[in-house]
Formats: C-alpha cells, sequence, structure tokens
C-alpha cells in the first residue's frame, strides 16, 4: 500500500516530465536539421560558446589572453564566462547536440523548480495535477536558453530563499542557489532577483525588528557565486581593467521612439507581452484568472478578493512601467551620468513571467475544476503557439518550413563554406587563420561557427577602440540612413558590414536574390584592419566602386545561403 500511495503522489509530475519529453521530441527526430532560434542566439552567444572550447580558453581568464578569429583578437574576459552550466555541453557534444542538450536540461529543469514551488510553499500540495499542469506551461515557454535558467530557473531559486526564510532549508537548497548563479546570465537577472530578495529581507525586518539571518546568508551565497560564475567581466570591470567598453557610447534614447505617447504604448506591450529575451508570449491567463475568482464572490465581498490580488497587478504594472519608460528615462539620466548606460538597468522585466505564474497560481487554485482545466490550457496553448522553436519544427517534420527559419544544418552551411576555404586555400595558399574577412547580409556568427576570421562580430562587450576603428569602413552607408547611424553610434553591439539598401536585414537567403546596387564600402580602412575578403550573401551590382572584385559564387542544395567572395582589388590603393 506505501507504494501505491507513493506512485499517486507523483504520477502527476511523471505525467507532466513525459508530457515536457513528447513536446521536446522533434528536437531528437530533427537532431542538426532542428529549428534554433537565430536572432541574439544562434547568431552570437552560440558561436561564442563554439569558440571558447575550440580554443580552449573557457576557463582561462589571464590578461592578454585572446580570441583570435574575432575582432583580430578579442580579449577572452569581454566573451561570455566558461565557469557555468551551459558551457558543458558545448565542451563535450557537437554545437548542434550541445544546444538541444542544453534545452532540454533548462526546460526539465523548470518544470521541477515550478512544480517544487508550487506543492510547497504556494501550498497545491493537496492539487498536485494543477501543480504539474501548471509547471508544464511554464517549462513549455518561449525562452533563450542559451542563457540558461535565467528565466525557467526562477522559480527553482525563490524556492531556496521561501525555505531559507521560513529555515526550513537543506542542503540542496543552497545548491539550487549556487546552481541558479552559475547557470544563468548575471547581467539579465542577477542585480534585479539580488534587489526583489533584499527587498523581501527588509520587509522581513521591517516586520519583525528582526534580520533574518539565514535569508541574508542565501543572498551572500548567491553574489559569492555569481561574481565565481561571472568571472571575466568583474575581472575586467573592478580589477584589470583591460579596457574602456563600447557600452560606454549607448545611447537608449537614439534607439526607441521618445514622448510619451511611445511610452505608454512599451508599457502596454510590456504588460501584456513583456520582452522577448524574457519570454514573450499572451499575458491574459492569469488576468482571466483574477477576473473569474473575483466575479464568482458575492457581491459585497468582490472587492476584498480583489484586494488579495492587488499587490501582485501592481508588481506587474510596475515591471511593464519600467521597460515601457525606459528610454524615455535614459534620455533624461544620460544628460547628467553618461557612464551609467554601461549597464541596462531597465531589466526587471525578466521578473515579470515568474511574478505573472504566480499570480495564474494564486487565482486559479479555489476555482472549479472546468474553470481550473480552461485557464492552464490557454496559457499552455498560448505559450507552446508563441514559441517559435517549437511552431518551427514542427511545420519541418510535416514538410512546410517556412523558408527565413532555416535549420541549423542550414544555418551553419558547413560543406558551403568549407568550399569557400578550400578555394581560398588552392587559389592563395592561405588558411582561415592567415587572413579576415567580414560579412555582409549574414551575421559574421555562421562564418565564426566555420571557422573563418572576421573583423566584424555580435559582441555584447568589446573595446571602443575597435568599434571607432571599424566605423570607417562602414561609415558611407551610414550616412546614408539615420537608422543605421543610431543602431551602430548609440549602440554598436553589432559591428557588422552595414548597407543601406539592406537596412538591419542580416539574414539574407539564397531564395531572396537580393542585389545591393551601391555599396560606399571603404576598401583601405577595411585593408588597414588586415581584411581580405568579404562574404557576402548579396550579389554587388558595382563591386569595382568598393574597391573589390568578385572571385566566385558558392552555392549548394540544402544550405540557407548563396554566398558571393570578393577579394580586395589588388590594382586599386
Amino acid at each position: 500500500m506505501p507504494t501505491t500511495t507513493t506512485s499517486r503522489r507523483f504520477s502527476p509530475l511523471l505525467l507532466a516530465i513525459l508530457s515536457l519529453l513528447l513536446l521536446l521530441l522533434p528536437f531528437a527526430l530533427l537532431r542538426q536539421h532542428s529549428y534554433f532560434t537565430i536572432d541574439d542566439s544562434l547568431d552570437s552567444d552560440v558561436s561564442v560558446y563554439y569558440l571558447l572550447n575550440k580554443f580552449r580558453v573557457a576557463l582561462d581568464f589571464r590578461p592578454g589572453i585572446v580570441v583570435p578569429p574575432v575582432m583580430n583578437g578579442l580579449p577572452r574576459n569581454a566573451m561570455r564566462t566558461g565557469i557555468c552550466l551551459t558551457n558543458i555541453p558545448y565542451a563535450l557534444l557537437p554545437t548542434w547536440a550541445a544546444y538541444i542538450t542544453n534545452q532540454v536540461l533548462v526546460r526539465l529543469a523548470g518544470l521541477l523548480g515550478m512544480y517544487g514551488l508550487l506543492v510547497g510553499p504556494w501550498q497545491l500540495g493537496r492539487q498536485r495535477g494543477l501543480a504539474a499542469a501548471l509547471a508544464l506551461a511554464w517549462a513549455t515557454l518561449p525562452a533563450y536558453t542559451i542563457f540558461g535558467a535565467t528565466v525557467l530557473g526562477q522559480p527553482a531559486l525563490l524556492l531556496a530563499f521561501l525555505e531559507l526564510r521560513r529555515g526550513a532549508a537543506r542542503w540542496w537548497h543552497w545548491l539550487l542557489i549556487v546552481l541558479f548563479a552559475g547557470w544563468s546570465t548575471f547581467a539579465f537577472i542577477g542585480p534585479f532577483a539580488l534587489l526583489a530578495l533584499g527587498g523581501l529581507l527588509l520587509w522581513d525586518w521591517w516586520r519583525t525588528r528582526q534580520l533574518n539571518w539565514r535569508l541574508a546568508a542565501g543572498i551572500v551565497v548567491l553574489v559569492l557565486a555569481s561574481v565565481v560564475a561571472e568571472w571575466p567581466i568583474f575581472y575586467s570591470l573592478l580589477i584589470a581593467k583591460q579596457f574602456v567598453p563600447h557600452r560606454l557610447e549607448f545611447d537608449f534614447s537614439r534607439l526607441a521612439p521618445l514622448g510619451w505617447k511611445a511610452g505608454l504604448r512599451g508599457v502596454t506591450q510590456y504588460f501584456l507581452f513583456g520582452q522577448y529575451h524574457a519570454s514573450r508570449f499572451l499575458r491574459v491567463s492569469a488576468l482571466l484568472a483574477v477576473a473569474v475568482a473575483v466575479l464568482r464572490m458575492p457581491a459585497g465581498q468582490r472587492m476584498v478578493s480583489l484586494q488579495r490580488f492587488a499587490p501582485w497587478l501592481l508588481v506587474l504594472a510596475a515591471l511593464a512601467l519600467i521597460g515601457g519608460l525606459y528610454p524615455q528615462v535614459m534620455a533624461w539620466v544620460k544628460l547628467h551620468w553618461p557612464s551609467i548606460s554601461v549597464f541596462n538597468a531597465g531589466r526587471f522585466y525578466f521578473l515579470g513571467p515568474l511574478f505573472f505564474f504566480l499570480l495564474l497560481a494564486l487565482a486559479v487554485r479555489d476555482l472549479p475544476r472546468r474553470w481550473q482545466l480552461a485557464i492552464v490550457g490557454l496559457q499552455l496553448f498560448t505559450g507552446l503557439a508563441m514559441n517559435t522553436e517549437w511552431v518551427n519544427n514542427l511545420r519541418i517534420l510535416a514538410g512546410r518550413a517556412r523558408p527565413h527559419d532555416p535549420s541549423y544544418e542550414a544555418y551553419e552551411a558547413p560543406a558551403l563554406f568549407q568550399e569557400i576555404q578550400q578555394h581560398i586555400r588552392q587559389q592563395t595558399g592561405l588558411v582561415p587563420s592567415q587572413y579576415r574577412v567580414a560579412c555582409l547580409g549574414m551575421a559574421p556568427g555562421v562564418a565564426q561557427l566555420n571557422n573563418f576570421y572576421t573583423l566584424d562580430s555580435y559582441q555584447n562587450y568589446y573595446p571602443l577602440t575597435y568599434k571607432r576603428q571599424f566605423r570607417p569602413i562602414i561609415a558611407g552607408e551610414l550616412a546614408k540612413s539615420q537608422e543605421l547611424s543610431n543602431y551602430y553610434d548609440a549602440w554598436g553591439s553589432r559591428c557588422y558590414l552595414f548597407s543601406a539598401e539592406l537596412g538591419r536585414d542580416f539574414q539574407v537567403g539564397a531564395y531572396q536574390q537580393r542585389v545591393v546596387q551601391d555599396l560606399a564600402f571603404d576598401m583601405p580602412a577595411f585593408r588597414g584592419m588586415g581584411g581580405q575578403y568579404v562574404l557576402s550573401a548579396v550579389r554587388l551590382a558595382t563591386p569595382q566602386r568598393s574597391g573589390l572584385r568578385l572571385v566566385r559564387v558558392f552555392a549548394r542544395s540544402g544550405a540557407y545561403w548563396r554566398i558571393w567572395l570578393y577579394e580586395l582589388d589588388s590594382q586599386k590603393k
């Protein structure tokens, strides 16, 4: 009989885990032919982990160490940490397999963390089926899993701190804190989680006039673990100060529409959808649950019922206000403290999904079963429908893939780029480490994954001197477009070759057959930085005007790209 009781107790969780694995099955079936998130993931961070491990510098933080293929030798400490759980699969597996492995682990950890939080501190222990369904809905949200547990791991972190708060923590709660620090991106969640936890610590002190030492100790452990995990950035900023970062020139007021009308529109979008890095999905299920919970009460008790949810709604509104009005606020702040733009202080929206789900669980737990099924089902459907990786992989399996959403294999196109390298070697005798390329109409991360050495790159943190050195190469195109000029001068994390005719289209597939009529390209500046070739996903109508000469066009079946290989015209100076 005890075995039967245990089986019943855990059957909802097991069912949720099996459901999650079933929903992740397309990755296992498609393998390297799966679709992975491209923007801010496959075009940037994935290549970072690849390069850190290829050059064996993931754990090497000594001053002077560089990653040669990036920006003529990017300081290693400008790149992501290697002391993180996300890096382990990339150190052991092929890139596509590492991405899928990390995806599965992050979502499984998210499910278990949310389930533990709901059946424990959130008091759904007698409704384990509801807790499991909510945990499944949480684990299938659209999420940048390349950022590890930054979003989906928050319930586990909160569970650990709530258990510390009430003095019931065990050793594994402390371990959860350390693991979260080592599996998340500190710049995205660390400061904001610490502020929220610090607020909880002060609230308890104000109520009891006693400091909760266990909670305070947990915060200290989280800080120390974060410093260790993100040592490259902390070391570069606080100790070695190896370079002045390009982020010093960030000016968000030039990147987003200003004015209160634009700000309020942003607030509305943040409240109803959130921010895409922090999981973007339509957030109506919690609002519906609150409305149903309030309206089911007798008329005289509805205000009291609403007051139970009001603090949560106010927190979500405050997070939306911070995110939506951040450009307007920063336009004023930058006038007085220019260097403050190095850090994006508006990322409180990373806390939004967790607060949203906590409100959803609070509102739905006392509803009749039919309402629970309807509302949680709505949330699960909404999250999956806006999960582009899941939707696109189903389309690939059904033979209805979108042309602009290539699989990993098509996007990386290793055979195509190997052919380009072989051609250059046959013609010149040079291997990739002996020449430099830049990319047009294509993220340099693609070339980096294929072992090219690129002058351009997508980096969140690199020397300001390099940004200014690179600018003359693209100055002519920036002069044609105020949007691109703002994009580079007021941000510049994408240190790319730009074309005003392409705008911000950095993914020009072979099927599009785009042609750039006139590229204002500064050939002497490019040569001065060591550049020799341009890998272009578009045809240049007049390459000679840019001091370039077409070498050959490369295309392969199954590759997303058609590449026009241009080299500097040796007859032009």
